[in-house]
């Protein structure tokens, strides 16, 4: 395998030489291989489409010429298709700044952007990570990723919360006892007011404070960022709106807070669900096929045993996100990495939850 040497303060660095990461990724990755799992795919995305969306605007404000916003934007529009996800590296509990993934994002779309325009890997001089980086600051940029992640998994969430109602609706439909209709029923209302919450609470993810590293003044800078916020919006296909003041949405991060307890208390009814209807299986109204666990025939509701498992971890993510969320000191938060990951874990395991109950249950279990 070839190699190149990277130097930064420390030292230097064995690089892959095919690697669009950096030296500073490289450190992060060493210094913080906690977890061993990687940034999610909506989070590389969330990086993408900011630093697309910066590109754009310091262009139009003559800060960046147009080969190298040009670049730049070629290079996060690969990352939004898909491509150079496996050059994300650091872990998803880092330094408390979430500095690793911002660096990670910045020297994969420069070493990118280099590539296009004839350059080299590890050279940046051709495009360099702080082009990628201009007019951002950290601490922004990792908390409108956080939100924007954030959305992004919760629609997924509640896109298949509805597929359960349906599901419901449908088996409440072939069941003509009505003392076990009303309770089927009772399952599909239950979920769809937790979904209504959920979305009520996914509201607050929207409102972001940026702009601090914006070197411009007056009339000038506002007009960079009303431009920024419509550019992302485009890009992402969100609805972001700037805080009127600037401190509420850095401050206090109690959206994550909430989306959190809105999960916590769905999970907590679709478990109260799965042990209702394990009853009602077990009573002999409803009946589940036998399944083969390690070859051999198994309880037919051990799909439903599963969820309340899920719902204690949920559970247990959630006082983490509280207590997180409440550590926090002025405009700073160094525990906004944990928040995230138990956020985005927890919004992927009660999205899982969902569908499984759906598939595994609701829609191949008989009427007595």
């Amino acid at each position: 395998m070839r190699y190149r040497i990277e130097k930064d303060l420390l030292g230097e660095k064995i690089i892959p030489a095919e690697a669009y990461y950096g030296i500073n990724s490289l450190r992060s990755k060493e210094a913080f291989e906690i977890t061993k799992h990687g940034l999610c795919r909506q989070n590389i995305k969330a990086l993408a489409n900011i630093k697309k969306a910066q590109a754009k605007i310091n262009h139009e404000f003559k800060l960046l010429d147009s080969k190298r916003s040009e670049a730049i934007m070629l290079s996060c529009d690969e990352i939004l298709n898909g491509r150079l996800h496996g050059q994300f590296i650091t872990d998803s509990i880092q330094d408390g700044y979430g500095f690793g993934m911002n660096i990670n994002a910045c020297e994969v779309i420069a070493n990118r952007a280099n590539e296009m325009l004839g350059g080299d890997k590890g050279k940046y001089d051709k495009v360099s990570v702080e082009d990628v980086d201009m007019c951002q600051n950290v601490d922004e940029v990792i908390t409108l990723t956080g939100k924007m992640t954030a959305n992004r998994l919760l629609k997924k969430l509640a896109a298949e919360g509805k597929k359960l109602i349906n599901a419901y609706l449908e088996l409440s439909n072939k069941i003509t006892v009505e003392s076990l209709k009303e309770q089927i029923l009772s399952f599909s209302e239950v979920l769809e007011k937790d979904l209504k919450k959920l979305e009520k609470n996914m509201s607050t993810l929207m409102e972001i404070n940026y702009g601090k590293n914006v070197s411009i003044n007056g009339e000038e800078k506002e007009e960079y960022l009303k431009r920024f916020v419509k550019s992302l919006n485009s890009i992402a296909t969100e609805k972001f709106v700037l805080s009127k003041n600037q401190y509420v949405p850095s401050r206090n991060l109690d959206c994550f807070m909430n989306v959190s307890s809105s999960l916590k208390n769905m999970m907590v009814d679709i478990s109260r669900s799965a042990v209702d209807l394990k009853s009602i299986v077990k009573s002999g109204s409803l009946y589940l096929p036998v399944i083969e666990v390690l070859n051999k025939k198994d309880e037919n509701t051990v799909v439903l045993d599963v969820v309340k498992q899920i719902s204690y971890y949920i559970i247990g993510n959630d006082i983490t996100i509280s207590r997180c969320v409440e550590d926090g000191e002025l405009e700073t938060n160094v525990l906004k990495p944990m928040i995230f990951a138990c956020l985005f874990e927890s919004s992927n395991l009660v999205r899982r939850t969902i569908r499984m109950i759906r598939e595994k249950v609701i829609e191949i279990v008989e009427v007595k």
